[in-house]
């Protein structure tokens, strides 16, 4: 039984793409680097100084990542939209029983301007992310403090994400994991990293919450 549910963001409530490959791209150019990767999709999910240390490895990621956020801030973060049938399925699950919360890498204050900007934020009972110096970065530490900050019990719990270090992060914490592929992991990443199920569409999150998966916590 589950009923507390976390949910990575980008790649499983919204498809951030323009938005980080945008401002990706705008701090390597600002550094100085010209021979960039045709394809940036793998840069999303992971923490921004793992996709920095690959792209740029002789510049300091803090400094990568400060040219980032140069334009992730007002721009970027808004480059960005709700997975179609998002909105039906949290309303199934939370109406359900289930206690929601949003986990992700992504900086928090910049997780609650998205969540707002698009009308999210009243399914969660919190949003965990990030902090900007990088603390809770690492999915392990960020669901470990969300732990302890919820209350909530990890054999009652589940994590939702599109990307191994989700499933990892779960793991690592007792947490049972779904793996999605409407972002931007692979069914071979996410069956590697160990997710217990595997969901190619929003609507089977909905189907599991009203066979009785997911329901209010017995205690």
């Amino acid at each position: 039984m589950v009923s507390h549910v976390f949910f990575d963001l980008d790649g499983t409530l919204t498809d951030p793409k323009p938005g980080i490959v945008g401002s990706i791209r705008y701090a390597l150019d600002k550094l100085g680097i010209t021979e960039q990767p045709a394809d940036l999709d793998w840069c999303i999910g992971p923490p921004l100084d793992y996709s920095f240390r690959q792209l740029a490895p002789d510049i300091p990621p803090e400094e990568a990542i400060a040219a980032y956020r140069e334009r992730f801030a007002d721009v970027g973060l808004y480059e960005n939209r709700v997975f179609d049938g998002t909105r039906e399925m949290l309303t199934t699950v939370k109406e359900c029983g289930a206690t929601l919360y949003v986990a992700t890498s992504k900086p928090h204050i910049f997780a609650q301007r998205i969540l707002d900007h698009f009308g999210l934020s009243p399914f969660f009972a919190h949003i965990f992310g990030s902090e900007l110096d990088g603390t809770n970065a690492n999915k392990a530490e960020l669901l470990a403090h969300a732990l302890q900050m919820s209350g909530a019990d990890p054999h009652q719990s589940l994590m939702i994400g599109d990307r191994k270090h989700d499933i990892v992060g779960a793991h690592a914490n007792g947490i049972a994991s779904a793996g999605v592929l409407w972002g931007y992991g692979s069914r071979c990443e996410l069956q590697e990293a160990g997710a217990q199920c595997i969901l190619s569409q929003i609507r089977q999150l909905s189907l599991l919450a009203r066979r009785g998966a997911i329901r209010p916590s017995s205690l």
